[in-house]
Formats: structure tokens, sequence, C-alpha cells
């Protein structure tokens, strides 16, 4: 599983380092986000969507997220 720290980045930065990887994620490698920036998580659902990719988010503490992301 490839893992990407977000923590404390904004938009659109979350959703910039998750396309570098989205290749990986086409041939079946499991992306985790974390990220502590709300928002981040409507971006990357909305891109999840529109690649045809799925999201699951999790809070993991109170205001830090992981979102992971794969075919």
């Amino acid at each position: 599983m490839i893992e990407i720290d977000c923590l404390g980045e904004i938009c659109p930065v979350p959703v910039m380092l998750l396309k570098k990887h989205k290749k990986a994620i086409q041939n079946g490698e499991k992306v985790m986000l974390v990220t502590d920036h709300s928002c981040a998580k409507v971006s990357i659902t909305d891109y999840c969507r529109g690649s045809n990719l799925k999201c699951s988010i999790q809070e993991v503490i109170n205001g830090v997220w992981e979102i992971t992301i794969e075919v």
C-alpha cells in the first residue's frame, strides 16, 4: 500500500499528489492518503468518482482522516 502524507496540506495539493499515483492504483495498488483538511475529503471523493476509483474515508482521530483509494 502506498501512503501519501498530506497533513498540513490544503487543496488542491492532496488531489495533485494522488494523481501522481493513478497508474499504480489502476494496476491494483491501494493508496492511503492521510489528511487533516476536511475539504480534501470532498475533493478526493469527487476525483475518485470522476476517475472510476473507489474511496473509503475513516476518521482515525478527531480531525484526521485516512482515505483509501483503489480500483
